[in-house]
């Protein structure tokens, strides 16, 4: 997500920066993980040197053997390992940047087209309602149709077919201005047709609210490939999951006094799953959608906020969303309106809504394959703003690691390890209970270690009476614990050739006096000249001895996001017009070894040369310690370039690796003015004619393989 993606439009209200955390109760002193960087940089060429730990030899040099598996990630097939014969070979040219706000279409390499598949209100069960392109849908068809802003997806084939699955995606917010449809006034400026109260910006119409509900949540599209292209069909698996869906709570926060609600006084259910980013899966074929920016959404009118709650950025107004304006409409079911205001209104918290904040920010658990079934939040796997829950390499008789990207400035890297060991013979659909959360540490010296969030802790018993609460609050046991501040986690994906993890770190320009206030130490005299950070990087690391359950690990830097006009000390990668980037976000290894990195740009001067983009690289080829720099960086290739203003992310490939199916999310978005395009539909953003969040099914017009 960009950094004023939640920006609602409500003038002159609170349009806070996305990304920001609370400035007054970050409590962690240790070191920024770009301090540390700079720390080493600063000794050594950490990206061109081996990195070497007291065992010995450094797993990311030039004595780097990769490994492969008979197991594949996640049921995908494994890579091909470090044979040079073996290594994928990238057999497209790198496609020129375009720029510009207006730009209604996208850019692909030459012999390779799109297809249109799932735009935002596609119907998909039900009555297959159409879509009406002035934004006039009720909230009744919204929930049979697709949702906003699709991010994060994967692919479930049924009955392992090549041309058949189950394409899930997430649906993570909405553009305010013209969800509802918008007018123009005197002056040509847009007015959104939301109706507020003009005094307090807070919503009036019940229906719009019960809309933007039914618009976030899950899709579940079944799609098959029919004469070479893939048509939505329905054989009843089709299904929305949105911000009112009945929810069930599993590990150690459910039924406990953290979740206990109006709603749910036992705590062991909830409603909804709202913010949904990055994604993850797991071997036994269920889909993870990760609890973004749920601070967004829930508010408090409470002075002072109570740490529980400052912690994650709970405000007074969110991003505008106030869906409890309309409490008290005769509508309202069990305050499904009214929960969304956490302030303390009963004598206890089975009385009233004071900790419905606690049910978001989870990993949430969706078997695909079962329409009626309850989506569960695992909440073994900590609360926070969760980007993505990638497996690292998944073999049988091993437990397996899922790693999380919490995406906010100067937050953490966690992982959770199951406590059970994976048996493809007989699975057990509820390892994701039971296991360790940690938070990562990383030295200057190459090396890190994971810092488990267990109530056994003396430091996290001082300040929690449960795992429940550790858990709830992992945002506050990691502070507690000194794990390492980073540049905005993203997603994480597992290389198959070697079972190396790689974190894309978006940005952070919170720095120098910023980043004091927020009790984040950090150096403002430090010789950094990525300070701030615009511009974000990739991070790679390695478990010891490769396994799940390591409890140290080593890292490096893959590459640094850049201008290509900028000096070394900046463009570290040495990266050219040809594959500038910058504002990493997505990133997906397919089983081929290839990398995709997407990106959400930001403002900056990447973005006067290019729209957001798609790039891809094969790390197992660029030989020496694999990190990307100024001798190798042509292997780094543009393979898309978006529309304008819009951000690149979700992404999958199909089985048979013809078709890779990507998202495009918020085309022509607003800023405050009217939308720049149509797109996917041509023309200028024209009331009558909204643009679309997109899911594309890219192909090659030889029906070869992508990329290769």
């Amino acid at each position: 997500m960009g950094q004023d993606d939640q920006t609602l439009n409500l003038p002159g209200k609170h349009r806070p920066k996305r990304g920001k955390t609370s400035p007054s109760k970050h409590n962690n002193q240790s070191t920024p993980f770009r301090n540390i960087v700079q720390a080493r940089l600063s000794r050594r060429d950490a990206l061109r040197g081996s990195l070497e730990m007291a065992a010995g030899t450094l797993f990311m040099g030039a004595g780097l053997s990769a490994c492969s598996s008979d197991s594949g990630n996640g049921g995908e097939t494994s890579g091909g390992g470090s044979d040079p014969d073996r290594v994928a070979q990238l057999s497209f040219d790198s496609v020129q940047g375009v720029a510009g706000e207006d730009v209604n279409d996208v850019v692909l390499p030459e012999g390779y087209t799109y297809d249109v598949l799932i735009p935002w209100g596609t119907g998909i069960l039900g009555a297959f309602p159409a879509f009406n392109a002035d934004g006039s849908n009720t909230a009744d068809e919204q929930n049979q149709q697709s949702g906003e802003w699709h991010d994060g997806m994967h692919f479930f084939p049924i009955n392992g077919a090549d041309n058949r699955g189950l394409l899930v995606v997430n649906h993570e917010s909405l553009d305010m201005l013209f969800f509802h449809g918008y007018t123009l006034d005197g002056d040509g400026k847009a007015v959104p047709n939301r109706e507020t109260d003009p005094e307090t910006g807070l919503p009036t119409n019940a229906n719009q609210v019960r809309k933007e509900m039914a618009s976030h949540g899950v899709s579940v599209v079944e799609i098959q490939r029919m004469s070479g292209r893939w048509r939505i069909t329905d054989t009843g698996m089709n299904r929305r999951i949105t911000a009112e869906t009945p929810m069930t709570f599993s590990g150690p926060a459910a039924s406990s006094e953290v979740l206990q609600t109006k709603f749910s006084p036992s705590g062991a259910q909830g409603r909804g799953t709202i913010n949904n980013c990055g994604r993850g899966f797991t071997p036994w074929n269920t889909y993870l959608t990760c609890e973004e920016n749920f601070r967004g959404y829930v508010t408090t009118q409470e002075d002072p906020i109570p740490e529980e709650k400052n912690r994650y950025a709970i405000t007074n107004f969110g991003f505008g969303y106030r869906w409890d304006g309309v409490a008290g409409d005769s509508s309202e079911v069990d305050g499904n309106f009214a929960r969304w205001d956490t302030t303390p209104k009963g004598n206890g918290a089975s009385d009233d809504f004071r900790n419905e904040a606690n049910h978001f920010g989870w990993i949430v658990e969706i078997d695909p394959f079962d329409p009626n079934g309850t989506p569960v939040k695992r909440t073994a796997m900590g609360r926070f703003a969760h980007e993505g829950a990638e497996p690292g390499r998944i073999e049988a008789g091993k437990p397996i690691a899922f790693y999380c990207g919490d995406d906010d400035e100067n937050e953490y890297i966690y992982k959770f390890v199951t406590a059970d060991n994976w048996n493809p013979d007989n699975p057990n659909r509820n390892m994701l209970d039971n296991g360790t959360l940690y938070a990562a540490q990383f030295s200057e010296d190459g090396t890190g270690k994971w810092l488990a969030l267990d109530i056994s802790n003396p430091t996290l018993q001082s300040r929690f009476s449960s795992q429940a609460e550790v858990v709830t609050y992992a945002r506050i046991a990691a502070d507690l614990l000194e794990a390492t501040p980073m540049d905005r986690p993203e997603w994480s994906t597992t290389d198959p050739n070697t079972g190396e993890i790689y974190f894309n770190l978006t940005n952070n320009d919170e720095k120098g006096d910023d980043a004091k206030d927020r009790n984040v130490t950090d150096s403002p005299n430090s010789p950094n000249p990525r300070d701030p950070n615009l511009w974000g990087h990739i991070i790679r690391l390695r478990e010891n001895d490769d396994a799940p359950g390591a409890t140290r690990f080593t890292w490096n830097i893959f590459a640094f996001g850049a201008p290509a006009g900028e000096s070394e000390a900046i463009n570290r990668s040495g990266l050219t017009e040809a594959n500038q980037f910058a504002g990493p976000d997505g990133l997906f290894f397919d089983p081929r070894g290839v990398m995709w990195i997407e990106t959400d740009n930001g403002g900056n001067a990447v973005a006067e040369a290019t729209n957001d983009q798609l790039l891809a690289v094969v790390p197992a080829g660029l030989g020496g310690d694999r990190t990307l720099n100024s001798q190798n960086q042509a292997s780094l290739k543009r393979f898309f370039v978006g529309p304008g203003r819009c951000e690149v992310t979700g992404i999958v490939l199909s089985p048979d690796a013809r078709t890779l199916f990507i998202n495009v999310q918020h085309p022509g978005q607003s800023f405050g003015s009217r939308p720049s395009h149509s797109f996917p539909a041509k023309g200028n953003g024209d009331p009558g004619n909204l643009p679309r969040s997109t899911t594309l099914a890219i192909r090659r017009e030889d029906d070869g393989e992508i990329a290769l």
